[in-house]
C-alpha cells in the first residue's frame, strides 16, 4: 500500500495548460463516479484532488498503480489527451508525497511565501472528498495531520502575517495610516483585480465606507455590490476628493489621472485632515508632486515593494521554524503509517490466543457439567481477562517497534514465537 501524489503547478506549467485540467465541484464528482464505476476502484482505495489556480494535485492510496496509470486516469477524467501534460507532471510516493502535502498546507510551496488561502483549499478538498466517499481512512487522516500543521505554521509563527501582496499591503498601510479605518472614507480608483482585492482587504480590516470609482459606472457597480461598496464613475472624483480619508488607485489608464495643481484645489475646499494616497497602478495614476503637498502622504509601487521585500523576508526568515513544525507533524503520520503494518500482526496474535483461549475453556466447562450460567460466565469472563492482560503488554511493544528500524526482524520474530504463519 502506498501513498501516491500526481501534480502539476505554476513552477512546472503555464496557466493556458492548468486551466485544461483544473476541477469544480462537479468535475470532482463525475472523477468519483468514474473511480467507482471503473477498474479504476481497484487500483485506487482512496483519492482526493486539490485543485487551486496554480495547482491540480490528485492523492492517491494504491497498491500496485504506477504514474502513467494516474497520468491516464487524469487525462481520462478531463478529457486531455496525457502527452499535452505528462511531461510537466510530478510524481511523489510515501513520505515524499506526505512532506509535499504538508509544505503545501503551510503555504511553502505557494507562488506567494506563506499565503493563506491554500490552508482552506485543502480543507475544502477533504470535505469534498468526504461527501464523494472517494477517500478512507488513510488519507482522511493525513489530510487531518496536514490541516493541524498549517494551523500550528500560522498560530505558532509569522509566517502568514505580514501582507505578501501589493493589494493587501496598500490595504495594511492605509489600516495603520488612519486611526479609525471603521470610520474612516475609502475611496478606489478603479474596478480591476488589484482593486477587488484591495477592497476585499480593507473589508476584513474592518473599513465600513468604500466608494469604488470607475470609467464606467456598470463596472464599478459590479465590484461594489459584490463587497457591499458604492459606486459612481471618475467625474466625481474631486467630489469623492473632498471628504476622502484614503484613496487607493489602481486604473488602467495610460497616463497620470490626479495631478498636483488639481489636488491643490481640491485640498483647499476641504476640512484640514490627513489625505493617504496609495497608488498602485502601473504606469502611475497619481503625479509625483502629490506627495509634496501639505497633509498628504503618498506611496507608489516603488515604496511598496520595499515594504512588500520587508514583509517577504519577514516571512523567509520563519522558514525554519514552519519546517520544525512539519517534520513533527510528518513523523507522527509516519508512525501512523507504521502502526498499519503491524496492525494485521497485532490482530493474528489476539485472534490466536482466542482460538485457545476458547478451546481450553470449552474443555474445562465439558468436565464441570453441575456449573450454573452465572458461573460460566464468571469463568468466560476470568479467562478473557487473563489473556487480554497478558498480551497487553507484548502487544504495545509491538506498536512501539513498528517505528524502529527493526521493526520487521521483530515482526518475524514474534511470527516465529506465537507460531504464526506471515501476516498478508
Amino acid at each position: 500500500m502506498h501513498i501516491h501524489c500526481l501534480g502539476i503547478n505554476h513552477t512546472t506549467a503555464s496557466i493556458s495548460l492548468r486551466e485544461q485540467l483544473v476541477f469544480n465541484n462537479e468535475s470532482i464528482l463525475e472523477a468519483s463516479i468514474k473511480l467507482d464505476c471503473g477498474c479504476n476502484r481497484d487500483q485506487i482505495r482512496e483519492l482526493v484532488i486539490l485543485s487551486t489556480c496554480n495547482r491540480i494535485e490528485l492523492y492517491a492510496i494504491s497498491d500496485q498503480i504506477t504514474p502513467d496509470d494516474l497520468i491516464a486516469f487524469l487525462g481520462d477524467i478531463r478529457g486531455v489527451a496525457a502527452s499535452i501534460f505528462s511531461p510537466h507532471m510530478y510524481h511523489y510516493t510515501d513520505e515524499q508525497a506526505i512532506r509535499h502535502l504538508l509544505n503545501v498546507a503551510s503555504g511553502l510551496d505557494s507562488l506567494v511565501l506563506g499565503e493563506p488561502q491554500i490552508l482552506g483549499q485543502v480543507a475544502d478538498a477533504l470535505v469534498m472528498a468526504q461527501q464523494t466517499s472517494s477517500t478512507g481512512p488513510i488519507l482522511s487522516r493525513l489530510f487531518q495531520r496536514v490541516i493541524h500543521a498549517g494551523k500550528r505554521a500560522r498560530s505558532e509563527t509569522y509566517i502568514a502575517r505580514n501582507p505578501a501582496s501589493i493589494s493587501s499591503l496598500a490595504a495594511s498601510i492605509a489600516e495603520a495610516s488612519i486611526h479609525n479605518l471603521a470610520q474612516a472614507q475609502v475611496v478606489i480608483l478603479g474596478a480591476g483585480e488589484m482593486a477587488e482585492l484591495a477592497v476585499e482587504a480593507l473589508r476584513k480590516r474592518g473599513a465600513t465606507k468604500v466608494l469604488v470609482l470607475n470609467r464606467t459606472l456598470e463596472t464599478a457597480e459590479i465590484l461594489a455590490k459584490r463587497w457591499q461598496a458604492e459606486a459612481s464613475t471618475f467625474e466625481h472624483m474631486n467630489q469623492a476628493l473632498s471628504t476622502a480619508d484614503i484613496l487607493i488607485s489602481s486604473t488602467g489608464a495610460p497616463h497620470t489621472i490626479l495631478h498636483q495643481g488639481k489636488l491643490k484645489e481640491i485640498l483647499e475646499n476641504r476640512p484640514s485632515r490627513p489625505l493617504v494616497l496609495i497608488d498602485i497602478a502601473v504606469p502611475r495614476d497619481i503625479d509625483q508632486g502629490c506627495g509634496d503637498l501639505p497633509g498628504v502622504i503618498l506611496y507608489d509601487m516603488d515604496s511598496l515593494q520595499e515594504y512588500l521585500n520587508h514583509s517577504l523576508s519577514e516571512r523567509e526568515a520563519e522558514v525554519p521554524k514552519v519546517e520544525a513544525i512539519l517534520a513533527e507533524e510528518a513523523d507522527k503520520f509516519l508512525e501512523f503509517m507504521h502502526s498499519l503494518d503491524i496492525l494485521p500482526l497485532i490482530k493474528e496474535v489476539r485472534q490466536h490466543a482466542e482460538v485457545i483461549r476458547q478451546a481450553e475453556l470449552n474443555k474445562t466447562l465439558r468436565h464441570l457439567p453441575g456449573l450454573s450460567e452465572a458461573e460460566k460466565n464468571c469463568i468466560e469472563a476470568m479467562t478473557s481477562a487473563l489473556v487480554k492482560k497478558l498480551l497487553d503488554t507484548p502487544t504495545n511493544r509491538m506498536r512501539e517497534e513498528a517505528n524502529t528500524p527493526s521493526a520487521s526482524e521483530y515482526a518475524g520474530m514474534v511470527l516465529s514465537l506465537f507460531g504464526l504463519s506471515t501476516v498478508d
